[in-house]
């Protein structure tokens, strides 16, 4: 061990705290330094075992509000005996001076100790009772309101007063205290003779700079290997981590970003999707409504009337439509979304690049049962793909492909399923080796010809709405979809959030 760089390292206030640990003038040095700098000095030291600190603990008697009171008035027995030195009183006089609790509480000390005695609703002073000047307990507030006393100290008398004292309210407490002594290691006493005998230069200051004594004088040596305690840092939140990273995922792999509001309108949500307004899916079971305000506008009349159409009797698409009558009272009423479709109803109405590649992750809103897999409010990754010669197979080896990229997952599957906008239509499912099961992403398949005639798009679109919040279940193993939205800090800790 090299005992000269060690001392190079230390700073002036650890010289000056072990200068006075080795003449035992512990008290002066830290009258030269704040008890923070003193307290850092002590630990910057003991890590580098130049000294010791060692800790110990206490448990002392300290006054509480009720008896600090006490202590400039006096108990409330001492205030009734003086009274009574003077004059008898009844207890309704007693009540009126001392208040009906400690007028009650006074009486039963008195009596208890045959200082007073009562005939007939009087209460008089006994011989022993004109002889009284203070009790046990109050002895012991009056040295309290000096200074605390350590509880182990206390002779047998004072802890049957403190006993007594603690039956009553707030009058006295017992107190943890915690002292540190600090003592010097033979290491240290040998790094004081190895001290350089003209102090390192903490830091490079203007001063410093300016006076130019850096110039014969060397810089305080730092350690750069020295122990260091543990930092808590703040990250970004691993699940909002995540929905970034799917961000420049999707646009790394030349998708265009789409933007829609949380709080839409039947229309976009499910008319332009043509989905029937006698659906299930549309009833207060699976979706919300909003209370106020309650309607929307609707977009373009072009739009409307041709949705309308659609829905009635197939409009222009060879369709025979949903056979009933339509309504646009219905369709002006406003929700939250209950999936992000409605953002690519809307790109659809905007217009769209063909070929083109769209995507957007958001918040969507269901009523459900809250548990490990559902949540009431969720994200879900949205994306369509227009070109012209757009098959089934090509959104099935899209989803695949980004199932195995996106959530490291090595087995999928598909299985056929059914949206009113979408056919041919399928579910897809991972297998997670976390969870040891099959885990739903979502659903996905070609947008019907009634849903993108009527928007003006003759191109097929292949198009899928997957549950990313699952998707990152999958990828960190968990098994509690809660986990994504909690602010559990060792859950945080677990996935890097905080290192």
């Amino acid at each position: 061990m090299n005992l000269k760089l060690i001392a190079e390292t230390l700073q002036n206030s650890e010289i000056i705290l072990l200068r006075a640990l080795s003449k035992a003038r512990v008290l002066d040095s830290h009258k030269r330094m704040s008890n923070v700098e003193f307290m850092r000095s002590a630990m910057y030291l003991n890590n580098k075992k130049l000294v010791r600190i060692l800790k110990s603990e206490r448990k002392v008697v300290t006054l509480l509000e009720n008896g600090i009171e006490a202590a400039k008035k006096s108990l409330p027995e001492l205030i009734l005996a003086d009274v009574l030195k003077k004059q008898s009183l009844t207890f309704k006089r007693g009540e009126k001076l001392l208040g009906p609790d400690k007028f009650r509480f006074a009486v039963g000390y008195l009596r208890s100790g045959n200082y007073v005695r009562v005939e007939k609703g009087i209460i008089h002073l006994t011989s022993e009772g004109k002889k009284l000047k203070t009790t046990p307990e109050m002895n012991l507030i009056q040295k309290l309101n000096k200074s605390e006393l350590n509880l182990a100290k206390l002779s047998a008398a004072e802890k049957v007063s403190f006993l007594s004292l603690s039956k009553r309210k707030k009058v006295v407490g017992l107190i943890k205290r915690t002292e540190y002594n600090v003592k010097i290691t033979a290491l240290g006493e040998e790094i004081l003779n190895n001290l350089p005998k003209i102090p390192g230069i903490e830091a490079n200051t203007p001063t410093v700079i300016r006076s130019g004594i850096w110039k014969s004088r060397k810089f305080r040596r730092y350690d750069v290997e020295a122990p260091v305690p543990d930092t808590n840092l703040g990250k970004k939140q691993p699940y909002m981590q995540f929905l970034d990273d799917i961000r420049m995922k999707m646009v790394e792999l030349g998708f265009k970003e789409m933007s829609g509001p949380i709080i839409e309108t039947e229309f976009n949500n499910f008319d332009a999707l043509y989905q029937p307004q006698n659906h299930p899916a549309r009833k207060y079971t699976d979706v919300y409504k909003l209370k106020n305000p309650k309607n929307g506008k609707l977009p373009n009349k072009r739009f409307v009337d041709a949705v309308k159409a659609a829905h009635e009797n197939g409009g222009k698409t060879g369709s025979k439509g949903w056979q009933y009558s339509w309504s646009d009272k219905i369709s002006k009423q406003l929700m939250p979304r209950s999936h992000t479709t409605s953002v690519s109803a809307r790109q659809m109405m905007k217009g769209v690049d063909i070929p083109g590649k769209y995507f957007t992750v958001g918040r969507v809103f269901r009523p459900d049962v809250l548990d490990s897999t559902h949540l009431i409010e969720f994200n879900q990754l949205e994306g369509i793909i227009i070109d012209k010669n757009l098959s089934f197979a090509n959104l099935l080896g899209t989803l695949k492909k980004f199932a195995i990229e996106v959530s490291g997952a090595k087995k999928v599957r598909f299985i056929p399923d059914y949206f009113p906008f979408t056919e041919p239509s399928v579910q897809m499912d991972v297998w997670s080796e976390k969870l040891n099961k099959w885990v739903e992403f979502g659903g996905a398949g070609i947008f019907r010809p009634e849903l993108t005639e009527t928007l003006g798009i003759k191109e097929p679109v292949i198009a899928w709405g997957l549950g990313i919040d699952r998707m990152f279940m999958q990828k960190i193993g968990s098994r509690d979809i809660r986990e994504l939205f909690a602010n559990n800090i060792a859950w945080l800790r677990k996935q890097g959030a905080i290192v």
